[in-house]
């Protein structure tokens, strides 16, 4: 996950409002229960300490899901009496709506939540040419077509010579428009960033295409199986998008485990648990955090100042470097703001954490570095 979109929460010292807003249940009576939902977070923030210009700003925000909601949630980052970040959820938080008031934005399950959410163009390709359909957790929307030229579909089957010239012509028009096609969608995959390319057609149709894509979108390609003329459901397209994920957070799995195995030199090129990764943060290492937010290390207190870079695992470690006000703060969220300082990456490791070892990384906490 980019995490540059996060710089605004760090622009200025904390606490912060965070709220997970729960909008996934439809009933006849939403606008109600959004109203019901501002309140009982404002009052919640209020309790834990939020001063009056925050919680009205965090009512405002969430109710304004009356008019416009959305089918999973946002998340509401305030402070001082203005939202300075709320990012659309691309799954609905667990246990409905929630709120905190705390010295760092609460950002960890926004990893979880609208993390990796890879944008796929579906291509329904034949003969004479492709419909591209842009496809999210979010919905759907048209993103364009390619046409072809106007040949008959299928070559002639006849063997004297007018037939056989026939078919050549017929065979040429349809390289002639794979090309089209292909092009076509790199356009569209450069305009959109899509991270994902669905082919949904015949075999040689879908075959054609992808040979004539350029080379950096062939790892991004699947092929669906169904034929021409068929039309994928939302569930089999997000079937591919969960298995592109899927696939991605083991290739970085894969990618730690042999970087955390010290070098000859017995130097490592990835580090694991809270101690670690404060001395790599401190250092300004980190390249990509993993992170397993049911880990043990992830809601582990660390101490922060009012840098980046300022953070510890005691809060004595702080006062040697010279910090005079530290703040008590959660591990992941810690490390996710000297990522965001850094120019780093975070990755959720939910997609795959049913199946993997529970020690990997240790405490649930790891990252690759930048150097060892």
């Amino acid at each position: 996950m980019d995490l540059a979109y996060l710089h605004p929460l760090y622009e200025a010292p904390g606490p912060w409002a965070s709220v997970y807003v729960d909008s996934s249940r439809r009933t006849e009576d939403t606008a109600h229960e959004v109203h019901l939902m501002a309140r009982s977070a404002v009052r919640e923030l209020a309790r834990q300490g939020a001063d009056v210009a925050t919680c009205q700003a965090v009512r405002d925000a969430i109710e304004d899901l009356r008019h416009s909601p959305e089918p999973y949630g946002r998340a509401v980052f305030a402070r001082d009496g203005a939202v300075a970040l709320d990012p659309r959820l691309a799954r609905p938080p667990q246990g409905g709506t929630w709120a905190e008031w705390t010295a760092l934005p609460r950002v960890g399950p926004l990893l979880d939540l609208a993390g990796e959410d890879p944008v796929a163009i579906v291509a329904y390709v034949d003969r004479k040419g492709a419909d591209f359909e842009l496809r999210g957790a979010l919905g759907g929307a048209q993103a364009g077509a390619a046409a072809g030229r106007q040949w008959p579909a299928h070559p002639a089957t006849g063997m004297d010579w007018s037939e056989r010239h026939f078919q050549l012509k017929v065979e040429n028009a349809w390289e002639h428009n794979a090309a089209e096609i292909a092009d076509a969608l790199s356009v569209c995959q450069e305009e959109t960033r899509a991270d994902l390319l669905i082919m949904v057609g015949d075999d040689r149709e879908r075959r054609e295409v992808r040979e004539r894509l350029p080379k950096r979108l062939h790892d991004r390609v699947v092929e669906a199986a169904h034929g021409a003329g068929s039309r994928l459901l939302d569930e089999d397209v997000e079937e591919l998008r969960a298995e592109h994920v899927r696939d991605l957070v083991d290739g970085e799995l894969d990618r730690f485990r042999a970087a955390r195995a010290p070098d000859e030199e017995g130097r490592a090129g990835a580090v694991e648990g809270v101690p670690a990764l404060v001395e790599a943060a401190r250092e300004h290492r980190l390249a990509e955090l993993l992170i397993r937010s049911e880990g043990a290390d992830a809601h582990r207190q660390v101490w922060i100042g009012e840098d980046p870079d300022q953070i510890a695992a005691r809060r004595t470690e702080l006062k040697i470097l010279g910090e005079r006000h530290s703040r008590p703060a959660r591990a992941d969220d810690a490390l996710i703001r000297s990522a965001v300082a850094t120019d780093a990456a975070a990755l959720s490791l939910a997609p795959v954490a049913p199946l993997m070892e529970p020690d990997v990384p240790a405490g649930g906490l790891g990252a690759l570095l930048r150097w060892t």
